[in-house]
């Protein structure tokens, strides 16, 4: 209810605070419009005890990538006793890694790509798969650590063995999927509408493209046929509710209709800590659907609980 005390998580200290940063600060703005009483709390680790202070009525979980979308924090509120938005510990911590969600997705009949999990040093003047082929960290966000492997490369990205790389020691090799870039918002047990996303000026969809002020064009609606778009949203859903997931999720695809308009989907990933950002795709997506970004939040705290 307006007037609650909403504490806004934000910032934290992976490499997507930045992209918290913007997240949170525009949902505190949205919820103090709504009425709510919002304290903007930039995470760190004496977190326990400043929302052991502040007592709020909820936390508004605005973190994303390690600590705030992997289980980590969700632990920490159940702890306290702290209502929250989004998705639980365990369902968190799965969907944050990349290996283990596409497990789940795949024994669900969701498609997904071939790929293997490896250590990145095993990597060697071999590829690891025939190419095209992405290395993806296992546990990271926001295309942070996507390297693509072209057809005609000669042997795999140096920068994966490099003392550059910051993106822990576990990578995913998957099939490099040609194509669309596809995404559905779930709102609690209700897929929304499906977006295209077309990169501007980048071969993928990158942090740029993310983040960055025209680095994308959405469409939205997506223009594709009325039985992909119908399947896409089954995906989501299901993709939402065999992982466990809670709030709002995201989930984003691939689709090749080079060959046939049926062509070939395939689903990449579930976000339970969608970017809120002004250039942000759930609050666009939700607005399509007669959500405005007000009411998006205030349905978010308002579904907030422990035990999810």
């Amino acid at each position: 209810m307006a007037g609650e005390h909403v504490a806004v998580l934000l910032g934290g200290f992976s490499s997507e605070r930045p992209v918290s940063l913007s997240s949170g600060g525009a949902c505190a703005d949205a919820l103090e419009a709504e009425g709510y009483k919002v304290t903007r709390v930039d995470v760190d680790r004496d977190v326990a005890r400043i929302l052991g202070e502040l007592k709020p009525d909820v936390a508004f979980n605005a973190l994303h990538g390690p600590f705030g979308e992997d289980g980590t924090i969700q632990g920490v509120l159940e702890y306290l006793e702290i209502p929250y938005t989004h998705s639980g510990v365990l369902a968190s911590a799965l969907a944050m890694n990349k290996e283990l969600s596409k497990k789940i997705a795949k024994a669900s009949g969701i498609p997904v790509a071939n790929s293997k999990v490896m250590d990145r040093h095993e990597f060697k003047s071999d590829h690891p798969m025939h190419p095209p082929y992405v290395v993806k960290p296992v546990c990271e966000g926001s295309s942070f650590g996507i390297v693509i492997v072209k057809e005609d490369q000669s042997h795999p990205p140096q920068i994966i063995t490099s003392d550059e790389w910051q993106y822990g020691d576990t990578v995913m090799v998957e099939r490099y999927i040609h194509g669309r870039e596809l995404t559905c918002t779930v709102m609690g047990g209700v897929a929304l509408g499906v977006t295209e996303i077309i990169p501007v000026g980048h071969d993928y969809y990158d942090f740029d493209s993310k983040y960055a002020e025209g680095g994308s064009k959405h469409v939205c609606p997506a223009e594709i046929s009325p039985n992909i778009y119908q399947k896409i949203q089954t995906l989501s859903l299901k993709a939402h509710q065999v992982i466990g997931c809670r709030g709002v999720t995201r989930s984003d695809f691939r689709y090749d209709d080079r060959f046939s308009k049926n062509g070939e989907v395939i689903w990449l990933e579930i976000n339970t800590q969608p970017g809120m950002t002004p250039t942000s795709l759930v609050p666009e997506i939700a607005e399509q659907a007669g959500h405005s970004f007000g009411e998006l939040l205030r349905w978010m705290v308002e579904d907030a609980s422990c035990l999810r």
